[in-house]
């Protein structure tokens, strides 16, 4: 299980002061990702190189 205790976790300067963004905090070797309107809820965790094809495909839709 990773700790996620200590992570620092940004958002998009795009979103604003709203609370319906999505959360990244990059750790070691993986990146971290919630909802930042429900952080204790679940976390999606995906491997650096998951994450880099991940959003290589968003930004090709």
């Amino acid at each position: 299980m990773i700790d996620l205790s200590h992570a620092i976790w940004r958002k998009s300067h795009h979103s604003g002061t709203g609370d319906n963004c999505v959360e990244l905090a990059a750790l070691p070797g993986v990146v971290a990702i919630r909802d930042s309107k429900n952080p204790q809820g679940g976390t999606l965790i995906l491997t650096r190189e998951i994450f880099r094809i991940f959003t290589e495909t968003l930004k090709k839709t």
